[in-house]
């Protein structure tokens, strides 16, 4: 079973990111659509840019998110050339209608890079809710950053018609916050330790695969190997870290 596997790897499930600084290249651009998971509603456009110093910037635009409220995000893959894919509905093991993130880590893999507004973007990060982007009280989100050479990690930039985005969180009923009373409790966040997390703070909302400009297209390969155990992509502290916990919490309660 795929949850028990990934829940048994937990402890060593640490993401082995080698931070180097890229060697100077042509400029590429790589454009692709954020479609909604989990009947979220949030759809977005992504602009993904290696820049001949080396840095990435990264753009998405989107709307249908659940209004002013934090929604993590990540870039997932591989600096191998290894591919993963946005999950399916058939990715629903339990079969409650829902892909959760412990059902659908097999096929979009581990944190890649984190999609942070500022501060640290390796895999530490991904659940940094005070520093992930806030959808605007219409539901929209307009992210927009450039991250140095220096913070990207290895392969990333020459893998980037290799990756693909995920984002998180949803209103599955319609109350305006995330909440116990939808989905209940995260099952992600207990298999941390971290109890009274909602289970529509963690799923995934919106999942894009990257098409880069010239039309080369993703393709299938195998998701076996340490980056489909991480957690939520997280290198290992994501929510059972204390800090992003409690920032969570914190964040919910100020949505109520």
């Amino acid at each position: 079973m795929k949850f028990r596997r990934y829940a048994a790897a937990l402890g060593a499930a640490v993401l082995p990111l080698a931070f180097a600084v890229p060697t100077a290249q042509a400029e590429e651009t790589v454009t692709f659509s954020l479609n909604e998971l989990n009947n979220s509603g949030a759809t977005a456009t992504a602009t993904l840019t290696a820049n001949d110093d080396g840095s990435l910037h990264v753009q998405i635009k989107g709307t249908g998110y659940t209004a002013n409220a934090p929604h993590a995000q990540h870039i997932h893959g591989s600096g191998e050339g290894r591919e993963f894919f946005c999950p399916s509905q058939s990715t629903d093991d339990n079969g409650d209608g829902q892909i959760a993130t412990e059902e659908a880590i097999e096929e979009y893999g581990g944190v890649f890079l984190s999609l942070t507004t500022s501060g640290d973007v390796s895999a530490d990060s991904g659940l940094a809710v005070d520093r992930m982007p806030i959808a605007d009280a219409n539901g929209n989100i307009d992210y927009s950053r450039t991250i140095p050479a220096s913070d990207l990690p290895e392969g990333l930039v020459e893998n980037l018609e290799h990756l693909h985005i995920v984002q998180h969180g949803l209103d599955v009923n319609g109350n305006g916050t995330y909440d116990l009373k939808a989905l209940g409790e995260s099952v992600f966040a207990k298999s941390l330790g971290v109890s009274g997390i909602p289970e529509e703070a963690t799923n995934p909302a919106a999942c894009g695969e990257v098409t880069p400009t010239g039309g080369v297209e993703t393709g299938a390969a195998s998701t076996d190997g340490p980056e489909s155990l991480a957690l939520f992509g997280f290198g290992g502290l994501a929510l059972a870290g204390a800090g992003g916990a409690l920032l969570l919490r914190r964040r919910m309660a100020e949505q109520v």
